[in-house]
Order: structure tokens, then sequence, then C-alpha cells
């Protein structure tokens, strides 16, 4: 098998902690899923940012409908790497 990684693109710090904190709780993670700053292309505003959600999947367990449908639910969306 071979690793996943999930990124869950979310629009603000807010969200992007309440998804990693509720993947912690839904998968029983160890520690929440990794939560990275992601600035707009050419936008110097730190207002301008997407925050992304980083679930690393080592056994490709992870249902990717029900992380889109956790997304959406916070107005982001589900990318796979």
């Amino acid at each position: 098998m071979s690793d996943v990684r999930h990124v869950l693109v979310l629009p603000d710090r807010d969200a992007a902690e309440e998804v990693a904190e509720a993947l912690a709780e839904r998968f029983g993670l160890a520690e929440e899923p990794q939560l990275v700053r992601d600035a707009l292309a050419g936008e110097d505003d730190a207002e301008d940012a997407q925050w992304l959600v980083v679930l690393e999947d080592p056994t490709g367990s992870y249902d990717p409908a029900g992380l889109h449908e956790l997304a959406d639910s916070y107005e982001g969306w589900l990318e796979t790497e």
C-alpha cells in the first residue's frame, strides 16, 4: 500500500483548528493533524490566506467522501495528494 495524504483546505484558522480537532476525535488520532497557513499567490495581507489541514493516511483507510463532507461543512474542500 502507498501512503496517502489528505489535504483539507479551509477558509480561516478557526475552521482549520475545529476540523483538525474533529478529525482527531473521529479517527482516534494520537495527535491532531498538521495545520499549514497557505497565503494566496500575490497576496501580502495576512487575512488573504487559506489554512490547510494535512492528514497522513498510511493505510489508506480514511473515507475521502467523509473528509470532503467535513471540509464542505466549514466552507472548505478536500484535495488528495
